[in-house]
């Protein structure tokens, strides 16, 4: 009895406070021996009445309520009326306990039925709750994402996302089909995941678990759950303009997250898991447009615990399709797998890097790996090699001229020497830049760079030679942009200072995604995307969040002069990330074509995004675990 009175709220097994007193009244109706005037169940007492004070007896008859979980051994029950809410299946609320109890009470067929079927499914035993179907559905592809292996099973999370979206109502879910009660975890769980896979779902299913100002997981509820607010907030990033719902949740669920870590209190009601409050601050510091895939990846890998991770509910209970070592030590071979090729390729990067002289730039190798880091940690897949190298090399040549150009070239017509003798084919000759010897050497760095990247571009019907073209093309277009840009807001230096992590101009991250779809091979699908109303908005906003990153990141230099525009700024990106994402999100009834190309846009804007927010500290230690440390 005494670890009872130590126990906290929120470790106590589901419906504890409801389930323990019946229990008790039951034993001392029996003449059990029994402590019952030890102090322990005050406290337990206490938070029965709290609970049925917010779900009254008349109330739990009339509607369904979660008390209907956690009606073992409950006295003074009218049985005629609570089997009017029996779920679908025979089962109250999905608890062979409950179910048996109302059995005993009632002798009702549906119920015989229901604990029958899942005795004979689990050989004579029975799980504290049954079917977890929605639950273990979204949960297996949520952690099947975090951990970087989503690629592998595509057939398989597009048959759950299907089988979520049949199931999915306006009035939310719970974790199981059917149910007359929701809950805002797996609600907001299938929410996120919906949304993001393209399904139409609508926000205002949060409205069914706001209350003056608050948002809870169980109507009556009387305990906050971590978890329950940690999906609240994830889903709320993924929000479109005007979803004002998500605004509110998105801030209500900061809020309380936020206290909760304070408070070193980041521990949960449903789950004892490896690395909880890992997993909250990741989030709270990184949201979904500023996570990098193989950041939250390795992230994750860390805080993931695999078969130690423990559920609780009316037991302490596991979900092996949720919770597993077999994803954990795939996932850990597929990181270092991925991560010896991403080594391979710095080195080549790095190698590049010196053999073109651009360390005379201020470049440094520093540079050179935060640029290559950037590439990988948004694709990383091994078969992708072309289009990440493309993005690390454009990347530092770009930023490099750019710097040039707005430090050493004060003459217009040395500029426009310059992109003649190094673009133009058939008038281009480097000797024409002779006494410039700076010039001379990113002329020929950039000549040699786009021949490369014409060389290791996927073959296509019109030959390397239209390649060649279509990449000499998109450089002399982003040059021209520089050449003409008189009006430049941001002062003399558009670019970042040698040693800071690059944050691109609008134009140089149209530059990097033409690139990077030309060494993919997607040209016809950038082409239609360009020549698109939708799609250029699409690129238009892309462009727009990138530039304003970009402006930040100057403005960042004298954070106490510039707070007032910083904050202006923060503002504007957060609604063009919001439309966005409108943009980016396939419908289900109109997936189109390009979704790749666009999802290069996303991961250029993600990566400025995480680049203008991210400390140098962490940076490092991002770049560290990344590319370097092997997973043991």
């Amino acid at each position: 009895m005494w670890r009872l009175a130590e126990e906290e709220p929120e470790t106590m097994p589901i419906g504890f406070e409801i389930a323990f007193p019946s229990l008790v009244e039951a034993a001392r109706s029996l003449g059990i021996d029994f402590p019952y005037d030890h102090h322990a169940l005050k406290g337990i007492y206490a938070n029965r009445e709290l609970k049925l004070k917010r779900i009254p007896k008349d109330m739990m008859h009339i509607v369904p309520t979660s008390i209907l979980h956690s009606l073992e051994g409950m006295p003074e029950l009218d049985w005629q009326r609570l089997l009017k809410l029996q779920s679908s299946d025979g089962s109250f609320l999905f608890s062979p306990s409950a179910t048996a109890y109302a059995l005993m009470q009632t002798g009702d067929k549906k119920c015989f039925v229901y604990i029958d079927r899942i005795i004979k499914k689990f050989n004579g035993g029975v799980p504290n709750v049954y079917p977890v179907d929605l639950f273990e559905h979204l949960w297996v592809v949520d952690r099947l994402e975090r951990l970087g292996l989503s690629r592998y099973f595509q057939r398989e999370i597009e048959q759950i996302m299907d089988y979520v979206n049949r199931h999915w109502t306006e009035d939310g879910i719970c974790w199981a089909r059917n149910s007359n009660v929701k809950d805002v975890d797996d609600t907001a769980m299938a929410f996120r995941l919906l949304r993001l896979h393209g399904y139409n779902v609508s926000p205002s299913v949060f409205k069914n678990f706001e209350k003056d100002g608050e948002f809870f997981c169980f109507v009556g509820q009387s305990t906050q759950a971590v978890t329950g607010m940690y999906n609240l907030n994830r889903a709320s990033q993924i929000s479109f303009p005007g979803e004002d719902i998500l605004q509110r949740a998105r801030i209500f669920s900061n809020e309380f997250l936020r206290e909760r870590e304070a408070q070193g209190a980041l521990h949960d009601k449903w789950i004892i898991s490896k690395d909880l409050p890992g997993e909250v601050q990741y989030t709270l510091y990184f949201p979904w447009y500023a996570s990098l895939p193989r950041v939250e990846a390795r992230t994750y890998l860390d805080q993931y615990g695999g078969d130690n991770d423990v559920w609780i509910g009316k037991t302490l209970y596991r979900m092996p399709l949720v919770n597993n070592d077999a994803y954990l030590e795939l996932a850990k071979q597929d990181f270092n797998s991925c991560q010896a090729i991403h080594q391979k390729e710095l080195h080549g990067v790095q190698k590049w890097f010196v053999e073109n002289d651009l360390e005379a730039f201020g470049v440094t190798p520093e540079d050179v790996l935060r640029a290559y880091f950037l590439a990988a940690a948004c694709i990383f897949e091994p078969n992708r090699a072309t289009e990440r190298l493309a993005w690390a090399r454009v990347s530092v040549l770009a930023n490099t001229i750019s710097r040039h150009f707005y430090n050493d070239m004060p003459s217009m017509k040395r500029m426009e020497r310059f992109v003649c003798s190094s673009l133009y084919e058939g008038n281009g000759n480097i000797l024409w830049l002779e006494g410039y010897a700076k010039d001379e050497i990113l002329a020929r760095a950039l000549c040699q760079l786009t021949d490369l990247l014409a060389q290791e571009s996927p073959p296509i019907r019109e030959g390397p030679k239209f390649i060649h073209n279509l990449i000499r093309c998109a450089w002399i277009e982003w040059m021209m942009q520089h050449i003409n840009m008189k009006d430049d807001r941001y002062g003399k230096c558009r670019v970042m200072h040698p040693g800071s992590c690059t944050v691109h101009n609008k134009e140089t991250c149209l530059l990097i995604a033409q690139i990077v779809e030309i060494c993919a091979g997607r040209i016809g699908e950038a082409s239609s995307m360009i020549n698109n109303m939708e799609g250029a908005r699409f690129i238009q906003l892309a462009s727009s969040i990138c530039d304003s990153l970009h402006h930040k990141m100057l403005l960042s230099q004298d954070t106490k002069k510039n707070e007032i525009k910083i904050n202006q700024i923060d503002k504007e990106i957060e609604l063009d990330m919001q439309e966005l994402a409108q943009y980016l999100l396939p419908r289900a009834d109109d997936r189109r074509s390009n979704n790749k190309t666009k999802q290069t846009f996303l991961n250029i804007v993600r990566s400025c995004y995480y680049a203008a927010n991210c400390s140098p500290h962490m940076l490092d230690r991002h770049i560290s675990k990344v590319i370097f440390e092997h997973v043991i």
